[in-house]
């Protein structure tokens, strides 16, 4: 048997979380063509590089997506 109560109604707020201690932002690029992509960098030209170096390998591979992680937090209002 299981047992349930709502205690009260509570309203959440979401944000991007800018905390300092916050996970940082990064970026990373992926081959739309073949689906390999270049590591997780916190600086979002890194993945550029990787761009040059793959399309040098595979000239038809021209379409590349940019993947970027935020860090978000929630919190009760």
């Amino acid at each position: 048997m299981s047992t349930r109560a709502v205690i009260r109604r509570v309203d959440w707020a979401v944000q991007r979380d800018d905390e300092p201690d916050a996970k940082p932002h990064t970026y990373a690029r992926e081959c739309d063509v073949c689906g390999e992509g270049s590591a997780r960098s916190t600086d979002p030209e890194d993945g550029s590089t990787w761009i040059l170096e793959h399309v040098r390998t595979n000239p038809a591979h021209n379409s590349y997506t940019e993947i970027v992680k935020r860090p978000w937090r929630a919190w009760m209002s």
